[in-house]
């Protein structure tokens, strides 16, 4: 079983490499579903662990539709993710329908250009036709699919998860997140998934003031109830 992290800490990279965790999804703004982390922390995430660092591309909050110019904007951050040491990227285009859109085409071609891995996050979650929809991702060569089975969590989406993974796991890796615990893991892996995807940070009791975010710590028992499962 491949495990990935999903992390916006330097800390959170250590403990993923102390759990022997594959990868970690490398992200600023959790609590808006993860957004590009800065330059600094991507190169120090990569300095101070061995795991693979993917890093999200995704500039804005609130959707997943970008103009030609949120793409320029993309793939500058693409290379300077790769400059920086990054392993892959992440990211996903919509088009006004929730359709994939062809805009995702340029950034896998760059992606593939600078040699980083693709993962297509859960913006799939919003397709209106999911088979359509993966089969235009095989078409474009993503190397893989971060997916809830279009449902809140992968509970609710198993049975489509185990479809995905059955009719199309030798042409695009599928990974499950939203949800993943060590109540439910063994339960997803029997599906035939290979690769898990999950967050493990939990809130300290430090508040701040004038709204500026909570504080997270990582979760280092979650992290280890799951892996050692396995």
């Amino acid at each position: 079983m491949n495990f990935e992290i999903c992390t916006d800490t330097v800390e959170g990279a250590i403990a993923a490499e102390k759990f022997g965790v594959k990868r970690i999804e490398l992200c600023a703004a959790l609590s808006v579903g993860g957004l590009t982390p800065n330059y600094g922390l991507i190169e120090q995430c990569v300095r101070k662990s061995s795991v693979e660092v993917h890093v999200m591309i995704r500039h804005k909050e609130g959707g997943f539709q970008y103009s030609h110019e949120d793409v320029e904007i993309m793939k500058t951050d693409m290379k300077q993710a790769k400059k920086a040491g990054a392993r892959g990227v992440v990211f996903g285009i919509l088009t006004s329908g929730n359709k994939i859109s062809s805009l995702n085409e340029d950034l896998v071609i760059v992606a593939k250009s600078l040699d980083l891995e693709v993962t297509f996050h859960r913006a799939f979650d919003f397709v209106i036709d999911y088979k359509l929809a993966i089969n235009k991702l095989i078409e474009l060569k993503v190397d893989r699919l971060l997916t809830s089975g279009l449902q809140v969590t992968v509970a609710e989406g198993l049975p489509i998860i185990t479809e995905l993974q059955a009719v199309y796991g030798n042409q695009i890796q599928i990974m499950a997140g939203s949800g993943v615990n060590s109540s439910n893991a063994l339960k997803i892996a029997n599906s035939g998934i290979q690769d898990l995807h999950f967050t493990a940070r939990k809130e300290t009791k430090i508040s701040s003031k004038f709204e500026m975010g909570n504080q997270f710590v990582i979760d280092e028992d979650k992290i280890k109830s799951i892996v050692n499962l396995f």
